[in-house]
């Protein structure tokens, strides 16, 4: 009895997962237009570190020599040593409908040769948007989760040294407005655009809300009427809507990765009439060079005659025929019986693409 690979395993376990999902809610699969998160940046500086920071000090030096001329303090820069601060930029993520006061998790990051930000502290940062404008402050202790230490002669070093977290180390000072109430209608976005997909949304929308509000504008764009009575309270209306289950379409996909070998193979991919044939070819050339040599009081040379020995082998292999009704669980169980391995499978796939007789996506990354 042949022995079932993990692949062909792990295969045979997304398509039963694929071929028995059902429906989903609606926000899973849609997001609200003009409801989203708005990404935040600064430049600051860590300070603190344990002669790990910037070693060549032109942006840092002049950056801490200004800020300590805001202080009241005249320094030189030209006789900073900043071996103890590096330069880093400031990222963090606002989500929609955040107010002033709430913390945001912010992440750090170096600018210079820093060998590590390990012990630093940030000094306070404006976080910007995209519009210029101060929306939260950062400002706190570097938590790094590894650690560094060396000396001249090497080092070792846990995890990436260079970028570090502050959990809850921003806060919002400005809000972004966003006014639901009032609203006439509402635009629904779907994740993954799909003509079937939107239809359905639409028809499960206007079902639950026993009127004719929603309509599909294109494959990934729907557009719902607010009922009046619910113009004054939107949250709820909203919802209400993310609360439906809806039963997403997708086209017929293989996606494959040759770097790592892995194959996902989507609901939904047949094979047209096709016969398929794959077995490996290997051949052996072993060199065997036979020396002859002569007695110690004989005349002659020594010579050397190459000896090559050529050896093949191919394996032997039924030939695959697959009919106009073959499905993805045929293939598998047929794959299966014939032990192929990841890179095989690719090959195979490919071989079937080329050929026409795949009716799926082959998408190769």
């Amino acid at each position: 009895m042949k022995k079932t690979t993990p692949l062909i395993i792990a295969l045979a376990a997304i398509v039963l997962f694929s071929s028995t999902a059902g429906a989903v809610r609606l926000k899973d699969i849609t997001s609200f237009k003009g409801i989203r998160t708005n990404p935040l940046i600064g430049y600051g500086m860590i300070v603190g570190l344990n002669g790990t920071g910037d070693k060549s000090g032109g942006v840092v030096t002049q950056s801490m020599a200004n800020m300590m001329e805001r202080m009241g303090v005249n320094v030189d820069k030209s006789q900073l040593q900043m071996k103890n601060v590096a330069a880093v930029m400031v990222t963090a993520t606002m989500p929609a409908f955040a107010r002033g006061g709430t913390g945001l998790d912010v992440t750090v990051s170096s600018l210079g040769d820093a060998s590590s930000l390990f012990g630093g502290t940030l000094l306070v940062t404006p976080m910007k948007g995209v519009d210029g404008k101060v929306y939260a402050l950062a400002q706190g202790q570097l938590a790094l989760g590894g650690y560094g230490a060396g000396g001249d002669g090497g080092g070792s070093a846990k995890n990436h040294l260079q970028v570090a977290k502050i959990p809850n180390g921003a806060t919002i000072e400005r809000e972004i407005p966003v006014r639901l109430n009032g609203k006439e209608a509402l635009t629904l976005t779907l994740s993954n655009p799909d003509f079937t997909t939107a239809k359905r949304v639409t028809e499960a929308i206007n079902e639950e809300l026993g009127l004719q509000l929603a309509r599909a504008v294109d494959s990934g764009t729907v557009q719902i009427g607010i009922p009046p009575d619910d113009r004054g309270d939107v949250t709820m209306f909203i919802a209400s809507l993310e609360a439906i289950d809806v039963t997403p379409d997708a086209v017929a996909k293989i996606v494959v990765n040759e770097k790592t070998g892995t194959v996902v193979i989507g609901k939904n991919v047949k094979i047209s009439t096709v016969a398929v044939t794959h077995g490996n070819l290997t051949i052996n050339v072993l060199e065997m060079p036979q020396v002859s040599q002569p007695n110690a009081l004989a005349e002659g040379e020594t010579v050397v005659t190459p000896q090559t020995e050529v050896i093949v082998e191919e394996e032997e292999v039924n030939v695959m025929l697959f009919a106009e009704t073959t499905t993805i669980g045929d293939l598998i169980k047929a794959l299966n019986a014939i032990g192929v391995t990841p890179r095989d499978m690719i090959s195979i796939f490919q071989s079937i693409k080329a050929a026409g007789a795949l009716q799926a996506e082959l998408e190769i990354l």
